[in-house]
């Protein structure tokens, strides 16, 4: 997956409070003569005037607008005796998302005044934007000039601007200066001390008058940029340009929810237009609390209102519930209690916030007809903070087997973030287990712990999937407190401390490799000399990767390894140069696995992960379509390994060698002189059954990026598909089509006016209508995902599962949506411009070569 150069975050999702910190003062302080001290003794009580004797102290308060935004916030007392440095960081009472775009701190540096009636007086001020003028954060060392005997304006109109009075080439440097520091230039310690002399020749013939205030902000690991809020498009209002409005009477307002019959201005978000009425909360609290009673337990539903319940009842778990529509619920839970699909519905109608509604809820939850795994999956989510909701959830989940449990793992380790685990004493510096208990108060975590000890497999994958969440800055000692308490466990089973040796082992496995993948991407040798780095590094006894005891592999538990195959090993023609090795199982068969170094792996494992439970959900139906879902584990941030499926790419079967075409590289491996086309009639079916899979399922996913070179063919007919870099409807290029179905493929298959593809269409529409079943829990899978640190998640968090649920078009009956997908087959068959974009994508690629 390419790493997307263009991530950013806004401001208004920045919840940090506005901090700076006051470094140091610089330049000549100037004194006044003694003949001013002669004629106004006065002066000689200011501190400045002192040279043994110089308490300053800084204070910094945030403007718009030309007013002030909260308090000010000072520097603690600190005696300046010989220096003038504080390197003290002051937290200003406000969110850095709360700050307007114009948002300036006015900095004044006080100093002692006996004659003063406040025994202060300003020495000097400077006021400095928040903002670049390119809306980017301001981060890292900022030099401001303060304007002496002043105090701070903050005003919109400055006249104690920080912007410095250098020439335009000691500004440049101290630009460069200023990236140096934040790591976009690299360092050389020879060059730099050079640099350095000159720049305070330079500082030194410039003005020596001036003096400067030194302050730092935060620095972050990607750009802040202003945003403001956006609000729905459900909550806009419009206002009219007279004072004719069509609008209700004496308000001039006119909600959008018809057609322009007005003169109207246009749009003004009102974020109170959906907010709960306070008359309607008294209303819900007077009505429940009389329906309290025991008459609600004997209370039944008539014909029209059965109906409206049961409407409800098909909302997916994205779609929000109405004022009355949660009232309904409310009224009619003892009925509801024998339809499991109602739960979740019933719990987003409880005002948790009412103590005694969140207890009749509770104690309604053991009366509960039991649900399913797919609605236990979503009381997980974070929606749903009350922990008896959530401790239900675990209990229907323990009834699951470790094989369906396996399918879910993932997002019940990110479901974690949603849980409320005391952070009190965390291990510090990684997981070790010489250090005290952390206390579990969380049943997930518990249940997780108790599941991944019992289990080898399971302990494998829950153990890969914590060490890449401790990367995570903000929840580091959250993932490592659970990591911590799963060794525990482990070492207080019989076997503890030899599967805990394993997995160290795994981790040093995973170790090496990463580092000689790091050395191999980094290295400006041709690819042949590579190739003989790889094959002389597996081969060094020194590094115990020939032969050693036996171990299993992370990707895949299931299978163990005890050595590798040097002579087979290889480097992949890419930027990132991965590594396929041929590992030795203890069969002694040979099981490939890549390596890959300064890629993040962890989209492409969610998208393998999805594509396997589909696969199962499709052979639960009885419809095996031969999906290759290859395995994938990301080790960290920037490391993974993936599993090797032996195929070529459908650009690379237009070779001459492969048979010139993707039917010629299946007759080639499969001839059949008796069959139609001349392919075994088992591999035309195995290829149109896959190619009909994975259409639907990277359409459903909304898999971006899609070109001949990342679409592959095995020899037995199996299609799939590789490199999940853009997922949910983003792709880098334009006007591309819903789903990728290429001329390639459809010629592969005969063309468009035979039985093959007549079959095609047919499984696609089996595969749509059997998926759109199991809606609900892919669907929940997305919403638990949402606080991961996923691209094309991070991009827009709360809308992942509504992208997931717009290609499965619930509001549609089956036949409807399977017309919908009949029209998205069409148009990917008819599209001109991917056709024109692969001519392209081949020619790059044989340029490249």
């Amino acid at each position: 997956m390419s790493m997307d150069p263009f991530i950013f975050a806004p401001s208004w999702k920045l919840k940090e409070n506005v901090s700076v910190r006051i470094e140091s003062l610089e330049g000549a302080i100037p004194t006044p003569p003694f003949s001013a001290l002669l004629t106004d003794p006065s002066l000689k009580h200011i501190g400045s005037n002192d040279p043994t004797f110089q308490d300053y102290y800084v204070t910094v308060q945030l403007f718009a607008d030309n007013k002030p935004l909260a308090v000010p916030a000072q520097t603690k007392y600190k005696s300046l005796k010989g220096t003038r440095k504080w390197n003290e960081w002051l937290r200003l009472p406000i969110r850095v998302a709360d700050c307007p775009r114009g948002a300036q701190l006015a900095l004044t540096v006080w100093e002692p005044d006996g004659n003063a009636p406040a025994g202060r007086r300003p020495f000097a001020g400077t006021t400095v934007s928040l903002f670049e003028n390119d809306n980017n954060l301001k981060k890292g060392k900022q030099k401001c000039k303060l304007w002496l005997g002043r105090e701070a304006d903050g005003l919109a109109e400055t006249t104690t601007s920080s912007v410095s009075d250098l020439t335009d080439e000691i500004e440049r440097l101290e630009k460069q200066l200023k990236r140096q520091e934040l790591g976009e230039i690299p360092r050389c310690e020879w060059l730099d001390q050079l640099v350095f002399r000159e720049i305070e020749r330079m500082n030194s013939g410039a003005k020596r008058d001036e003096i400067y205030l030194t302050i730092e902000f935060p620095r972050y690991d990607f750009p802040v940029v202003y945003a403001d809020y956006e609000y729905p498009s459900s909550k806009a209002l419009r206002f009219p340009m007279t004072t004719t409005t069509t609008g209700p009477p004496g308000t001039g307002v006119k909600d959008d929810g018809g057609d322009d019959d007005g003169d109207w201005s246009g749009w003004v978000w009102d974020p109170e237009a959906e907010a709960d009425n306070p008359c309607e909360l008294k209303h819900r609290r007077l009505v429940r609390s009389h329906r309290n009673g025991p008459l609600d337990k004997e209370l039944k539903p008539n014909a029209k209102i059965r109906d409206e319940l049961h409407e409800i009842m098909r909302y997916s778990p994205t779609q929000d519930l109405t004022s009355g529509e949660k009232d309904l619920l409310w009224k009619f839970r003892y009925y509801l209690t024998r339809d499991k699909k109602a739960l979740t519905k019933f719990l987003k109608s409880v005002s948790w916030s009412e103590p005694v509604e969140a207890k009749q809820a509770v104690s309604l939850l053991p009366q509960w007809e039991e649900i399913d795994v797919d609605d236990a999956l979503e009381l997980l989510g974070p929606q749903f903070e009350h922990p008896a909701v959530r401790a239900y959830a675990v209990e229907r989940l323990k009834k699951a087997d470790d094989e369906e449990l396996q399918l879910y793992l993932l997002q019940l380790v990110q479901a974690l973030k949603f849980e409320k685990i005391p952070m009190d004493n965390p291990p510090v510096g990684g997981v070790s287990v010489e250090r005290g208990h952390v206390k579990r108060d969380s049943s997930l975590a518990e249940f997780l712990i108790s599941r991944a000890a019992a289990n080898a497999v399971l302990g494998s994958y829950f153990y890969w999937y914590l060490m890449v969440e401790c990367e995570d800055k903000l929840r580091k000692g959250l993932f490592q407190k659970i990591a911590y308490d799963f060794q525990l466990v482990l070492l207080s089973m019989q076997d503890g401390e030899a599967r805990r040796h394993m997995l160290k082992r795994q981790a040093d496995f995973i170790f090496v490799l990463s580092e000689f993948s790091r050395t191999i991407r980094e290295s400006k040798e041709d690819r042949p000399k590579k190739v003989e780095r790889l094959k002389a590094f597996l081969s060094d006894p020194q590094n115990l990767l020939h032969s050693f005891d036996p171990m299993p592999l992370p990707v895949d538990p299931t299978i163990s390894v005890i050595g590798c195959f040097p002579e087979d090993s290889n480097v992949f023609k890419s930027s990132l140069s991965p590594l396929l090795i041929y590992l030795k199982t203890e069969s002694g068969s040979k099981h490939p696995v890549i390596f890959k170094a300064g890629d993040d792996l962890r989209q492409d494992q969610l998208v393998i992960q999805i594509v396997i439970l589909m696969d199962k959900l499709l052979r639960k139906e009885n419809l095996d379509l031969k999906l290759t879902p290859y395995r994938i584990l990301a080790t960290s941030v920037y490391t993974g390994v993936m599993q090797f499926i032996p195929s070529i790419s459908l650009a690379a079967c237009f070779e001459a060698r492969n048979g010139g075409s993707v039917l010629g590289y299946l007759r080639k491996h499969n001839p059949d002189d008796t069959a139609d086309l001349g392919v075994k009639p088992e591999v035309m079916d195995t290829y149109i059954k896959s190619c009909a899979g994975y259409c639907v399922i990277t359409y459903i996913l909304g898999v971006g990026d899609r070109h001949l070179d990342n679409l592959l063919l095995t020899p037995t007919g199996h299609f799939f598909h590789a490199d999940f870099g853009f997922i949910l409807g983003r792709d880098p290029k334009p006007f591309a089509p819903a789903m990728k179905l290429c001329k390639e493929m459809i010629d592969g298959m005969g063309g468009v006016n035979t039985t093959n593809f007549s079959k095609f269409r047919g499984f696609c529409y089996t595969a749509y209508t059997t998926l759109r079943k199991s809606s609900n829990l892919i669907l929940n899978l997305f919403a638990l995902m949402v606080e991961s640190d996923l691209p094309d998640i991070r991009v827009e968090p709360g809308k992942a599962a509504e992208k997931v649920k717009e290609r499965f078009k619930l509001e549609l009956s089956d036949e409807e949506a399977v017309r919908a997908l009949k029209g998205v087959v069409d148009d990917s068959m008819n599209a001109l411009v991917p056709i024109v974009i692969d001519r392209i994508h081949g020619l790059a690629q044989m340029w490249r070569r």
